[in-house]
């Protein structure tokens, strides 16, 4: 018996604790990067996809970019299209702009407002060619149809979020010509945040954060400046497809996002105790 009073006064201090979280959101928006391990293992989505349904009913406004690199690559490889990638970034042929456009939109999307509807919320898929969502140009260099972000058209994720669903957005853009371009999630979901000038932005990696040397994740780097970016890049702390991922919250940040957060989405609940709790876990990205 006391043991079970010992574990509902644990429980009403927890949701005690998270209250000024709650209260500090509410009304605001958050957008939550999705990609990695925890679109890959099944428990790990369904947390994912459960922590974003909770804030949702607390009264945060949830904004779901993803990309899903691990299904195109399969479905390439399925087609007999070699995967190649250049400073962290996919090339991207016109062969491989249609299959990123095919899976991303049609497959990983619809799966996602699925297994969201599934738990009892709200969702409804959108890719960046909606509405104009993703305006988009070549991006400079020998990457072929990977996009470089040009405008980005809040009236359909705020239509969505009005009516009460979480937009869901995969991240292809397309130009005035109708051309299709693969953009960088990472790079789409900062952009993103900047437009709807977001409380804050959630990226989820496969480590515990940026760290002094990738093969020990005891060497986290809990806070880091603007100022400290370019120093850490020249070290090489900052290298490979971690570059347009601290590019891209650096980009956040330097547009009125108030806080950028890199987590380990490994971690069941990790969202959720990134955002109501004191510590934190991850990488802080701030102003100074």
């Amino acid at each position: 018996m006391e043991d079970m009073s010992n574990m509902t006064s644990l429980k009403a201090k927890v949701l005690t604790a998270a209250l000024p979280y709650i209260q500090k959101y509410n009304g605001k928006t958050i957008v939550v990067k999705y990609g990695g391990n925890a679109m890959i293992h099944p428990l790990l989505k369904k947390a994912v996809m459960s922590d974003i349904i909770l804030l949702t009913l607390v009264g945060i406004n949830v904004v779901l970019v993803h990309g899903g690199g691990p299904e195109i690559s399969g479905m390439l490889k399925r087609l007999e299209i070699p995967s190649r990638f250049v400073d962290g970034l996919r090339y991207t042929d016109k062969e491989t702009a249609e299959v990123v456009q095919m899976v991303l939109s049609g497959k990983t999307n619809k799966d996602l407002v699925s297994l969201i509807g599934q738990l009892g919320g709200k969702a409804i898929g959108m890719c960046g060619i909606d509405g104009g969502m993703i305006q988009a140009k070549k991006l400079e260099g020998d990457y072929g149809f990977v996009g470089d972000i040009t405008g980005i058209q809040t009236a359909p994720i705020n239509h969505a979020l009005h009516h009460g669903y979480i937009p869901v957005i995969a991240t292809v853009g397309t130009d005035a010509e109708g051309n299709v371009y693969n953009i960088n999630a990472d790079t789409a979901a900062a952009e993103i945040a900047a437009a709807l000038q977001a409380e804050n932005i959630i990226t989820l990696t496969d480590i515990p954060g940026l760290l002094q040397n990738v093969d020990d994740p005891d060497t986290l780097i809990p806070l880091v400046t603007m100022a400290d970016i370019p120093k850490l890049m020249e070290a090489g702390i900052i290298s490979g497809g971690m570059i347009p991922k601290v590019k891209s919250l650096e980009r956040a940040v330097k547009s009125g996002v108030k806080k950028a957060v890199m987590i380990d989405g490994r971690i069941e609940h990790s969202i959720l105790i990134e955002i109501f709790s004191d510590e934190g876990i991850g990488t802080m990205f701030v102003a100074e």
